[in-house]
């Protein structure tokens, strides 16, 4: 099964952008998407083969997701059952025979950290809804999950210590995350790989200079280890700020 994530920074944005073609030149099984920017109607999506599930912010032109899928679900769930945290449309869960597939677009600190705190609420009480699902079956999470883990997956970790995606505290929570019991899948077949990113500011030529941060993942339940055939990252394809991850599994 192959597995697609993309942060499309405004999906009518990136459909002017080649993202048709990409999405039909990747061919997933399962194509999560964060950062749709759409309220529910604003866009008609021609799909053929693919269910569509969306999750639409409160806010208009601001977060939300979506999954398109070729295999239909059990069950599909909105947020996580904590309205505080289930107004941005930032979770999407479907569920499957046997395994979950959670698509998430974790919030961002933001500028001089003033949702850092809001950000620790949120890591802990997703991670505990995380941690219920795995209870049940294992679990593949992905998306944009707003953190470079360690200083090998961005280009400048001295310079950026304390800023949003890279302070101590968003790394420690992603630690707490993989230490219950979940793989970084990129990590799992590249330990050691330095370089490849999935997130280029639009500014001072970053990706053309591949000045970028690795902030898309697929995180899996550390069970589905042996299940798990590849991970990428397409760093060739462009139409937003991020590039889509991959990870194919056999399940």
């Amino acid at each position: 099964m192959k597995l697609i994530s993309w942060n499309v920074n405004g999906l009518r944005a990136c459909v002017k952008k080649g993202f048709l073609d990409a999405f039909k030149e990747l061919d997933a099984d399962i194509f999560c998407i964060q950062e749709s920017k759409l309220q529910e109607g604003q866009i008609d999506l021609d799909l053929e083969g693919y269910e569509q599930y969306w999750n639409y912010a409160e806010k208009k032109g601001y977060s939300g997701t979506a999954v398109f899928t070729k295999h239909t679900p059990l069950s599909v769930h909105n947020g996580i059952g904590i309205p505080e945290h289930d107004n941005e449309g930032r979770v999407i869960t479907l569920e499957y025979d046997n395994f979950y597939l959670v698509c998430c677009y974790t919030p961002n600190s933001k500028q001089q950290l003033e949702r850092l705190d809001y950000r620790m609420e949120w890591e802990d009480a997703f991670r505990e809804y995380l941690q219920s699902l795995d209870a049940q079956k294992p679990l593949i999470l992905c998306g944009d999950l707003n953190v470079a883990h360690e200083e090998i997956d961005l280009k400048n970790p001295k310079t950026n210590r304390h800023n949003a995606g890279f302070t101590d505290e968003e790394r420690e929570k992603m630690s707490v995350l993989l230490d219950a019991g979940f793989t970084d899948t990129f990590r799992h077949f590249y330990p050691d790989t330095a370089g490849i990113y999935s997130w280029w500011s639009y500014r001072f030529k970053a990706r053309e200079k591949n000045a970028g941060w690795r902030i898309d993942y697929f995180i899996t339940s550390s069970r589905l280890d042996d299940k798990l055939t590849g991970a990428k990252i397409h760093t060739d394809i462009f139409g937003s700020d991020h590039c889509p991850v991959e990870l194919t599994v056999d399940l």
